[in-house]
């Protein structure tokens, strides 16, 4: 008997949001069937990959070390990972906000912010420190300095999302980033409450959570599947944000990728560890929806750019 191919093309499509201005914007979103199934039809845009620099200075991975070696000033920095090989935006941290941590200050944070935007030429994204307080106070000020660059802001939360989201969404004209943990309600609330705010839908890029790859992975999985299930087979136009994923803070954080070869030797080496955490996390949100990641390795981010290429 032979086979005939019944595509699956829903009516539906992702919301398509450009990040970055010029010749070197890119979009996110817009596809009109689940991950990959370029088979059913085509994929309008192909997902992205980021690299993640932090306020912080370089981590002390040797690859890392090796990759930004020269690269002694926060644009310098910012300019090598524009240059990495399979990025298409660079993401900037700011983790060194956290009160907890360095807590640097909003207005030495949002000269790093200035000083990165200036330097590279391509879309840019910025991370707050993930603390809901300081956030709320950082990141309208991160909106206000990036006026005309059309960045994407992460992220606003349900406590935080009025003074973010009004910022960056409505004062300054960014996109804005819609952060729940894990859950499609939580996911859609947040949605509802900032489109009622007054943010466009077609300007918020939703980030769902995530874990590592065997860290609850499978709440991830399912979570992302449902949104996309809701999105373009309801056409729950709520659920129809692109989401974007922070792979490289979960990847590197778990003790695969922390443990040092003297305790574990039997596991391999640490950096090798690692790149492998952080390439199957990324694989895994790519196929279950993640139309953009956020990694941190070159070898990851060559790795997962070359996938995406060969899916399409």
């Amino acid at each position: 008997m032979p086979f005939n191919q019944k595509p699956q093309k829903f009516n539906a499509n992702i919301n398509t949001v450009e990040i970055g201005y010029g010749d070197k914007a890119i979009k996110l979103g817009g596809e009109c069937t689940f991950p990959f199934y370029t088979f059913d039809a085509p994929l309008e845009n192909a997902p992205k990959v980021g690299v993640e620099i932090s306020d912080m200075g370089l981590s002390e991975i040797p690859g890392i070390q090796k990759f930004y070696e020269g690269a002694s000033t926060m644009a310098e920095i910012a300019k090598k990972a524009e240059a990495m090989e399979g990025a298409d935006f660079v993401c900037l941290r700011l983790e060194g906000g956290d009160p907890n941590g360095a807590d640097k200050s909003v207005d030495e944070l949002v000269a790093v912010v200035k000083e990165v935007a200036e330097a590279v030429t391509g879309p840019l994204v910025v991370e707050g420190c993930k603390n809901v307080e300081k956030d709320s106070e950082l990141l309208p000020k991160v909106a206000e300095v990036l006026q005309g660059k059309n960045a994407l802001v992460l992220s606003a939360r349900e406590e935080n999302y009025k003074a973010v989201g009004a910022a960056a969404g409505l004062a300054y004209n960014q996109k804005v980033g819609a952060e729940s943990a894990v859950d499609i309600n939580l996911a859609k609330q947040l949605n509802v409450v900032m489109t009622q705010l007054g943010v466009k839908a077609q300007d918020i890029v939703m980030n769902v959570g995530s874990a590592a790859v065997g860290y609850g992975f499978e709440y991830v999985v399912s979570t992302m599947d449902r949104i996309k299930g809701a999105a373009l087979s309801q056409n729950d136009n709520m659920l129809q944000m692109p989401i974007i994923t922070t792979v490289a803070d979960e990847s590197w954080s778990v003790k695969e990728a922390m443990a040092s070869e003297e305790d574990m030797p039997e596991w391999g080496p640490l950096e090798d560890r690692g790149i492998s955490m952080e390439v199957q996390t990324a694989a895994a949100v790519l196929a279950s929806g993640s139309d953009a990641v956020i990694l941190k390795h070159p070898q990851s981010v060559a790795a997962i750019s070359k996938m995406i290429k060969e899916l399409m």
